[in-house]
């Protein structure tokens, strides 16, 4: 066989390499992009810790090698104790602590929901043990501290009257913040990893396991019980879809912001932005984000509380309204973002045809900060995404589901190639995902060229929102007075700044080619064999 047709049988890209390398020895062994991305998921939430937890939420996009893609969201509702009286004296939800950790962790039944979809498309899955297997090594035996992990403990230690002791004792061991490079364990999380291995999955939410997490619960003051534990299910939904000039492009649907990331694609379509001129794309891209956050906005939310359709916000009519709003000379003062998250986003492609686009979180670092005892497991704070107007979309009832900033992305071209792509970063996700997919499909950059180069971020970072343009110190002189000359407030970040993300992209070509391309901004890897 010649060279050049020989192609990769699977290939796997995460934030951190010992995540990509457990989805690359269940591929190896034959196992579907699902059984793979199971694998990293759950080596990701024991490895990079301030990033993800099992006490999180996680999302799917699954493209087939035939037909309609489909999504499993993986979210879950606030607690049935979660009412406005629980919130007696508060203008706003905390950020941190049992008051922040209020709705129920999903990621675990979408790995469950996941592998039931193996079944239903006809092959074997893996068991539970062998895709845990890593994730219970790394947690007992130790792993390496990495930068990330080092500087996100740093971050939050600044404020930590709401973290909670058992946090302290296991992320700051002897009151010190763990360096990089440092062996560093979660026993009491390997604890339970090897109990949902043995015991299946579903025992997170009905079953021994469930009983402690929610008898941690009743104890911390958390509003969560152990029935909204086991009345929790994933659900699989239909993605949304964006024709495009170069293909079809798909995203998430409310409760998250895909509706965000698609529009601001449709709508450097509409104004013809080739992206030639560097300053003239991230103008129009920043300018197309903020009239995305404002349909953000007044729209989205758990889909059950919205009273409109959310394809019909991608409609020709719609998009051509937020493009005649952009002046291409002017910055305007409005569609302001809702902050950072730490998240991880994670593809796989296999050699059966699946593609799967993934992302896991506990939204903000370390999540709520409260580590359950019994289980060790971090608890995200997806819940203050709710707020406490009355009358407000986003007001919080309890068995609402929040509103999302994930949102994993995948296309198929009209020539032929299959994309998945994604990054994590709460507001930059949308601006991030608009960046690499325009650089590659429409400025034909290589793909790796496509996540190394230069990015940005327009918004909040952490502290106080702005609506500052914040770009990496590697654009040109040119740029960045082209876009001072609009009226943007550029602020300069090193490099290669974690601020805008960790984005991460696998294509695979008509001949069957496989394709990747890892950020050098997280500490990950893009692998195939």
């Amino acid at each position: 066989m010649e060279t050049s047709k020989m192609a990769p049988r699977g290939m796997v890209v995460t934030p951190h390499h010992l995540a990509s390398q457990s989805a690359l020895k269940i591929l190896r062994e034959g196992g579907t992009a699902m059984d793979a991305m199971v694998a990293a998921a759950a080596t990701i939430s024991v490895v990079y810790p301030h990033m993800n937890n099992i006490g999180g939420d996680g999302f799917w996009l699954i493209v087939p090698p035939h037909g309609d893609p489909v999504v499993i969201e993986a979210c879950g509702a606030a607690g049935s104790l979660a009412t406005t009286e629980f919130y007696a004296g508060y203008d706003q939800l905390p950020y941190k602590g049992p008051k922040s950790a209020i709705t129920v962790a999903g990621t675990v039944g979408g790995w469950e929901e996941a592998l039931n979809y193996v079944s239903e498309c006809g092959y074997q899955r893996f068991s539970i043990s062998a895709l845990l297997a890593d994730a219970i090594t790394y947690a007992e035996n130790g792993f390496p501290v990495s930068s990330s992990q080092e500087s996100g403990t740093m971050s939050i230690i600044k404020d930590d009257e709401d973290l909670s002791e058992e946090f302290k004792n296991i992320y700051l061991p002897d009151g010190i913040i763990p360096k990089t490079g440092q062996r560093f364990y979660q026993k009491s999380l390997g604890k339970t990893l090897r109990e949902l291995s043995e015991q299946g999955l579903n025992s997170f939410y009905r079953g021994n396991l469930a009983k402690l997490i929610a008898k941690d619960m009743a104890s911390l003051g958390i509003p969560i019980t152990e029935s909204d534990l086991a009345n929790y299910t994933p659900v699989r939904r239909t993605p949304l879809r964006l024709l495009h000039e170069h293909g079809e492009i798909f995203n998430l649907p409310p409760p998250t912001q895909g509706l965000v990331s698609l529009s601001i694609l449709a709508i450097l379509e509409k104004l013809r932005i080739s992206g030639e001129h560097e300053g003239q794309f991230i103008h129009a891209t920043v300018e197309a984000t903020k009239q995305g956050f404002i349909l953000r906005d007044q729209h989205i939310t758990d889909p059950c509380y919205m009273n409109v359709h959310a394809p019909s916000l991608l409609a020709s009519h719609a998009i051509s309204k937020m493009a005649s709003k952009i002046s291409p000379n002017q910055t305007s003062s409005y569609g302001k973002g809702e902050g950072p998250g730490d998240t991880i986003w994670m593809g796989v492609m296999d050699s059966k045809g699946f593609s799967v686009s993934f992302i896991q979180s506990s939204y903000h670092i370390f999540g709520s900060g409260v580590v359950l005892p019994s289980t060790g497991i971090i608890w995200h704070n997806r819940g203050i995404s709710f707020n406490l107007k009355q009358g407000h979309i986003r007001y919080l009832i309890p068995g609402k589901k929040p509103f999302h900033t994930l949102n994993p992305a995948a296309a198929r071209l009209n020539d032929g190639r299959t994309m998945i792509y994604g990054t994590e970063g709460g507001d930059g996700q949308p601006q991030t995902q608009a960046a690499i997919f325009h650089r590659y499909v429409i400025q034909r950059m290589g793909l790796q060229k496509s996540i190394s180069a230069p990015r940005w971020l327009y918004g909040r970072t952490l502290g106080e929102i702005n609506d500052n343009l914040h770009l990496e110190d590697r654009f040109s002189s040119e740029t960045i007075e082209y876009l001072k000359q609009r009226g943007h407030r550029v602020v300069m970040l090193p490099s290669y700044s974690g601020i805008v993300g960790q984005a991460g992209m696998l294509v695979r070509h008509p001949d069957g080619l496989l394709e990747g391309a890892f950020d050098p901004r997280s500490d990950g890897s893009a692998v195939g064999f």
